[in-house]
């Protein structure tokens, strides 16, 4: 009996839970660092060695999953994030916690590319593709709540010399992961030509207006969560001089309320055309950010973060489905590239440290805005009237 999509698409979506495991980075570094007694220099590498790899992999992936096929690339990915896991166990060391933080993050960065156009080869429907990429979000945003808890279960049980004991439960639920989706029966997406697929290939995808204008969607949604994160904490301590312990509450407050306004998400997008979705959200979202730049008072402002994370919750999720969408043949290398900018979107954090120094916090609020300027470009010009043909 032929299998219904939704069963088969169980197991693609738990795999958005492994996807959130790389955000245990911020948590877990601290207790290295204490471990080892690193510089913060060092420390501060930590976090590079996850997410390099997403500038470095993304597009090679992508078209090396035309020959892999897009669900063992998925299983490869599992897999080299169980061996990461397993390497601090069998011996802990300086060394084996930056070889598992590296191949977490390679792990990760292929799951990134294979796992979201998985998705089409079980559902087919334009609309309901939009909203199971949402759904996956929202198990990732729960998933990125529920790492950093499990390194504090690990350490209130060992001590914090014993923080590592996390990576084992973080292993066997990855496994549990792959033995879940390598047992489900999924139809293999239809093979391109070997000789059509190359790095310049996928970079001349650039040149359809369509496709670079979702790239840089891509790039600039990944710098307003980024930023709007990073500027939290600080907006409520330098504008309303918020301690250490209360300013932890901004980025909750984020964190929240964009898992929320996902999972609304999910169920707005079967019913509504996701363009119309994507406007009125990310109008939602400047008019937040101008009242967190004109309005000074501590309970708005916090709000005002919350309203962001919570419009722009399913903007990455529209942009995406739509850029695959625009050329279903040649999903493999554009989900490559979308992939290649979210790490390109990390740069935004720099330039927003530097307009804080330079002008205060309204430089940072300031270049978060831009972003979602570039945004609204987006939804209402050329890609955005690409989005509204057909059923989108």
């Amino acid at each position: 009996m032929k299998q219904k999509p939704i069963f088969s698409a169980l197991p693609i979506l738990f795999g958005f839970f492994i996807m959130g495991f790389c955000d245990i980075v911020g948590i877990s570094s601290d207790y290295v660092q204490r471990s080892f007694g690193w510089s913060p220099v060092m420390t501060g590498f930590v976090p590079s060695l996850v997410f390099i790899w997403f500038l470095f992999l993304s597009i090679p992936v992508g078209n090396q999953m035309n020959r892999w096929g897009r669900k063992n690339t998925v299983l490869l990915s599992m897999g080299i994030t169980v061996v990461g896991m397993l390497l601090p166990l069998v011996t802990y060391n300086s060394t084996t916690c930056m070889l598992a933080y590296a191949l977490l993050g390679i792990g990760n960065a292929i799951l990134q590319v294979s796992l979201n156009p998985l998705l089409n080869n079980v559902i087919t429907d334009d609309k309901l593709l939009t909203s199971s990429l949402t759904a996956g979000q929202v198990i990732k945003a729960i998933s990125s709540l529920v790492g950093p808890e499990i390194v504090l279960l690990a350490v209130n049980y060992g001590g914090e010399d014993k923080w590592y004991y996390c990576f084992p439960l973080l292993g066997f639920t990855t496994l549990l992961s792959a033995v879940w989706l390598m047992l489900t029966p999924i139809k293999r997406e239809p093979a391109v030509a070997e000789s059509q697929v190359s790095l310049s290939s996928s970079f001349a995808l650039l040149k359809n207006q369509t496709i670079l204008q979702l790239f840089l969607g891509i790039f600039f949604i990944v710098g307003v969560d980024v930023g709007t994160n990073y500027i939290s904490s600080k907006l409520m301590a330098m504008r309303f001089g918020w301690d250490e312990d209360a300013v932890k509450f901004a980025p909750q407050v984020y964190f929240f309320c964009r898992t929320i306004g996902a999972l609304i998400g999910v169920f707005a997008l079967s019913r509504v055309a996701s363009i119309k979705y994507f406007r009125v959200n990310i109008l939602c979202c400047i008019a937040a950010l101008l009242v967190m730049l004109t309005v000074e008072h501590d309970m708005v402002n916090l709000a005002c973060i919350g309203a962001v994370g919570f419009f722009a919750s399913s903007v990455f999720s529209i942009i995406y489905s739509k850029a695959i969408q625009a050329q279903p043949d040649k999903a493999n290398q554009i989900s490559g590239l979308m992939i290649t900018a979210v790490a390109g979107g990390g740069v935004v954090t720099p330039v927003i440290g530097f307009a804080i120094g330079a002008i205060g916090i309204i430089g940072g609020i300031l270049i978060t805005l831009c972003c979602v300027l570039y945004l609204t470009y987006c939804a209402f010009g050329h890609a955005g009237s690409c989005m509204g043909h057909g059923p989108f």
